[in-house]
């Protein structure tokens, strides 16, 4: 139980209280940018850590809803799921770093385009779909910022 606690609150991040999701996804793009440092595009290895958060934060999601209740303030994972899914198949550039934050908070927040209708799903599938879905929509709109240069 205690690795799930650990893993479903993002080393302790969830336990900060009000503002923790934003905490969690900027902790991550830090991270983010900071190993990745000198690659202009992340290889193979920043797909498979995504996978790998999306599909642990699921079952961690799930151990912890036993004992917190559903989708929990303290659970960041789906926050940091979120937010490694936007910046996927991104340049590592700090500007684009801060431009993906942004329209992944959005997203989390408003939870327009069927997003809030994905936390409808059972246990830690419903804890993570919504911010997967959040950070889908966000890195398709910072693609568009590359490819058309608005920056």
């Amino acid at each position: 139980m205690l690795i799930h606690k650990i893993i479903s609150t993002s080393l302790g991040i969830g336990y900060i209280g009000k503002g923790a999701g934003t905490y969690a996804a900027i902790a991550t793009c830090l991270c983010w940018y900071f190993f990745q440092a000198g690659y202009q595009y992340p290889g193979l290895n920043t797909i498979l850590i995504t996978i790998l958060i999306t599909l642990q934060g699921v079952r961690s999601a799930d151990v912890v809803e036993e004992i917190w209740g559903k989708d929990h303030q303290r659970v960041v994972i789906d926050e940091v799921a979120g937010m490694c899914i936007t910046l996927l198949c991104v340049p590592v550039r700090w500007e684009y770093i801060l431009i993906g934050l942004v329209l992944f908070r959005f997203f989390d927040i408003l939870k327009p385009l069927y997003i809030r209708k994905m936390e409808d799903l059972p246990g830690g599938l419903g804890v993570m779909a919504d911010d997967v879905l959040a950070g889908v929509y966000a890195n398709v709109i910072l693609q568009l910022v590359i490819i058309f240069n608005i920056i």
